[in-house]
């Protein structure tokens, strides 16, 4: 019955908010399939799941307004508009309508009264399934160093000690003898993502000499000033990979071929495998900045007229 309830919380607040009767449901289900679905249709990094009940109903007490908010200026792990700035405060508005009344159809209602109705002729079976869930264990916690775009964390977790990070042996003398992190980068250049250092920035100051070879200290990096362009679908820019900034730190057969061919076309990229720590996942969520830093590299906007070919 617990579906049940929350999902007439979805439909409150669909009712009583005028924000949400004044958008544009068509509207919102055209920006949701060419912006959200990547994080909001599997729930990835937290997101509230489209056609779940339940997770927006956790969300939907705070006032639908709030929410808006929330989505347009960004909010824990989602960036401000979702990553894509072209996209108006109406449109996002449009979106979270959408999602909301997603999880609020009445035929999911029907649905669940029918399956959750009592039935007294298996009164004793139901109880009997309710009482073998509860005894089903809960799934063991996964350790901090397991976590995937472990780089992702609020800030009073950024940049914690060795000791402290989930990663060195919390035992061990050598995690206390190493110097804290929050302590080495305080000279470098800020950023606003992932360990809060911009590494690029602190390179071309100066600030860093990093080793190029780890034997002979006297190799030059061989520095390629070349950018890869793949076109996006829909209406989020264009990606920009600079090799420049990543040759300028490592060697080619870091990637290729084993990550990336080097063959035009040879290459199939998509966010769901980045974020499963595959192609640009490999580093970037590691040991590199997050890959909710969308703009880092959706970097290239397209003309207008083109945007609107797309969404048609």
């Amino acid at each position: 019955m617990k579906l049940i309830y929350t999902t007439a919380i979805l439909l409150t607040y669909l009712c009583c908010f005028p924000g949400a009767s004044a958008a544009n449901i068509e509207n919102g289900e055209k920006v949701v399939n060419l912006n959200c679905l990547t994080c909001h249709k599997a729930g990835i990094l937290g997101a509230p799941k489209i056609g779940s009940a339940e997770d927006w109903a956790k969300r939907t007490p705070k006032g639908i307004e709030t929410i808006e908010t929330n989505a347009i200026k960004g909010f824990n792990n989602m960036p401000a508009k979702g990553g894509n700035f072209q996209l108006s405060d109406q449109d996002i508005k449009d979106a979270v309508a959408y999602m909301i009344n997603s999880a609020s159809d009445k035929k999911d209602i029907a649905k669940e009264e029918v399956v959750n109705k009592p039935n007294p002729v298996s009164q004793k079976d139901s109880t009997t399934r309710v009482t073998e869930k509860a005894k089903t264990p809960k799934k063991p916690k996964i350790s901090k160093s397991m976590q995937f775009n472990r780089l992702m964390k609020p800030p009073s977790e950024w940049n914690p000690p060795p000791f402290e990070d989930g990663i060195h042996d919390p035992d061990g003398e050598g995690a206390y003898a190493l110097q804290a992190p929050k302590e080495a980068f305080a000279e470098l250049e800020k950023s606003s993502s992932g360990n809060r250092v911009d590494w690029v920035k602190s390179l071309e100051n100066g600030l860093i000499a990093p080793r190029y070879d780890a034997v002979d200290e006297t190799k030059e990096p061989l520095v390629m000033d070349l950018n890869i362009v793949r076109e996006v679908k829909g209406s989020m820019p264009n990606v920009v990979y600079p090799h420049k900034q990543h040759t300028e730190w490592l060697d080619c057969a870091n990637c290729h071929p084993d990550i990336f061919v080097p063959k035009k076309g040879a290459n199939s990229i998509s966010m769901a495998s980045i974020l499963m720590g595959e192609q640009c996942g490999v580093c970037h969520g590691k040991v590199a900045f997050p890959v909710s830093e969308c703009r880092k590299c959706h970097s290239q906007n397209k003309k207008k007229s083109l945007i609107a070919g797309q969404s048609k």
